[in-house]
C-alpha cells in the first residue's frame, strides 16, 4: 500500500480490495487518476483508492500516468536532541529537495539539508521511510517521492534559511515545540513523527 497525499487527503494505491471498502475506488488509468486527484483537491472526497492486484507493479504503473520527481531530506537531530525545522509557505516543514542527475539518494538528502538550512557536519544514521504527495510542477500534476533519513549533527553555528527556495526561518525545536509545529505542517511530515 502507498499513501499519496493530495491537499493533505490520502489517495491510496493498494493491492487489497478490502482496503477500498470505505472509500471511492478508481481505476489505474490516466483519466481515473486525474479524476481521483481532482475530487480530493476539491474536497469532494476524504480519501480515494486505486486498486491493482500486483503490489510491485502498482507504483510503476501509477508513475507511467503521473510524472515522478524523486527527492530526499532529513530529520536532523543536534546534540541537545532538538530537531531541525524550516518554515516555508506558511507551514513548518523539514528540509528536502530534488535529486540531481547521477547523485545518490543519501548525498541528495545531505546536500539539500545543508543548502536549505546552512547546517554542516551531517551524518546519516538510518533510512526512515518514503513519503508521497501530489503537487503541480509547471502546471503538470506530478508525484513527489521523498526518501527521508534520520541524521545527526554537532553543528552549533548560524542557521541560514535558503531564501531563493522560499524558506523564511530555520529553527531547532525540542519536543514541545515540535508538537506545536506539527499542528501547522503537512500530513507527510506528521507521519515521520508518529513512529510506527
Amino acid at each position: 500500500m502507498y499513501k499519496v497525499f493530495v491537499n493533505e487527503l490520502p489517495l491510496i494505491l493498494t493491492n487489497k480490495l478490502s482496503e477500498t471498502a470505505n472509500g471511492e475506488y478508481f481505476l489505474l488509468n490516466q483519466d481515473s487518476i486525474q479524476e481521483a486527484i481532482r475530487s480530493l483537491k476539491k474536497g469532494k472526497l476524504e480519501s480515494a483508492y486505486i486498486y491493482h492486484p500486483n503490489h510491485e507493479e502498482i507504483l510503476k504503473k501509477f508513475t507511467k500516468e503521473i510524472p515522478l520527481v524523486v527527492a530526499a531530506g532529513g530529520v536532523v537531530t543536534n546534540d541537545e536532541g532538538k530537531v531541525l525545522f524550516i518554515y516555508r509557505n506558511d507551514k513548518w516543514d523539514l528540509p528536502k529537495g530534488k535529486l540531481d542527475k547521477g547523485e545518490s539518494i543519501e548525498d541528495c538528502a545531505i546536500r539539500e539539508v545543508e543548502e536549505e538550512t546552512g547546517v554542516k557536519g551531517l551524518k546519516i544514521e538510518n533510512f526512515l521511510r518514503t513519503t508521497y504527495h501530489i503537487f503541480k510542477n509547471n502546471g503538470v500534476i506530478t508525484l513527489k517521492q521523498v526518501h527521508w533519513y534520520a541524521m545527526k549533527t554537532d553543528y552549533t553555528g548560524k542557521l541560514k534559511p535558503e531564501k531563493k527556495e522560499g524558506i523564511v526561518k530555520v529553527k531547532w525545536k525540542g519536543p514541545v515545540k515540535i508538537q506545536k509545529a506539527l499542528l501547522n505542517s503537512y500530513a507527510n511530515i506528521k507521519i515521520l513523527f508518529e513512529g510506527d
